[in-house]
């Protein structure tokens, strides 16, 4: 049975992920840094050699904002060279090569350091994922007035499906850079804006508020959309019907 290591396999993306992998009959561990028997901190490594002992294919999907993800990659890398893993599967999002924003610049950092690991490798792209675009409008919904990124907008995707693809992934070979994956839709944050409110039944004035710097007139460009691989099939609407509870 190939054993598959997933990092961070208790998060949003890695939990399903896993789940995906043991229905597909795999054996899988999984690193988090506080889920017992691989309890991990990536950015210092202890403990990492026992985790991936054994291991065919690692899933890589530990993150943070909080830093460290370039370091944590290179502890990954050493560990699986050490352990003679096959293949490296690596989550990462699209337009970190486009938008000048700290976390995408290290999430290309890793990516790089996954490529000249030496190990046979395989990246994913893609689009945001429904969560974070709510967890957003939630926040912005908290004020009177909903202020909005001025000529942002979004191609949000479903984490089951990208999980599900992560999950092919590494059951197959490496691959290398794969197509990107973005969700079925391009749709500008306040048209996002308006489902949300309509599906918890609130109003809030919405407010175009324009940004400065490179990294918003990243987004402003679309540099983080892929709208000619919109194959992502759960509308943010669809998922919104399935997630929050039905307005009494």
């Amino acid at each position: 049975m190939t054993t598959i290591l997933v990092t961070g396999g208790t998060g949003t993306l890695g939990r399903l992920v896993a789940e995906r992998l043991r229905g597909d009959g795999a054996e899988v561990r999984v690193l988090s840094r506080h889920a017992q028997p691989y309890a991990v901190d990536l950015r210092e490594g202890t403990g990492l050699d026992a985790a991936v002992e054994g291991v065919d294919t690692v899933v890589h999907c530990a993150t943070t904002l909080r830093g460290g993800d370039d370091r944590a990659a290179r502890h990954l890398v050493e560990a699986s060279r050490r352990a003679g893993v096959r293949h490296l599967v690596y989550i990462s999002i699209v337009g970190v090569d486009r938008v000048p924003l700290g976390y995408y610049r290290t999430k290309l950092a890793v990516e790089k350091t996954i490529e000249g690991s030496g190990l046979g490798w395989t990246v994913l792209r893609t689009t945001q994922f429904h969560d974070l675009v709510v967890e957003v409008l939630r926040n912005a919904a908290r004020l009177p007035v909903m202020p909005l990124p001025a000529g942002v907008s979004e191609q949000p995707v479903e984490v089951a499906e990208v999980a599900a693809r992560l999950a092919e992934l590494a059951t197959g070979e490496p691959s290398g850079r794969v197509p990107d994956m973005g969700g079925p839709e391009v749709l500008p944050f306040a048209e996002l804006a308006r489902t949300y409110l309509r599906a918890i039944g609130q109003h809030r004035r919405l407010l175009a508020v324009p940004l400065a710097g490179k990294a918003y007139r990243g987004f402003r460009a679309g540099g983080h959309l892929t709208p000619e691989r919109a194959v992502g099939k759960v509308t943010f609407e669809e998922f919104l019907a399935k997630r929050l509870p039905p307005r009494a």
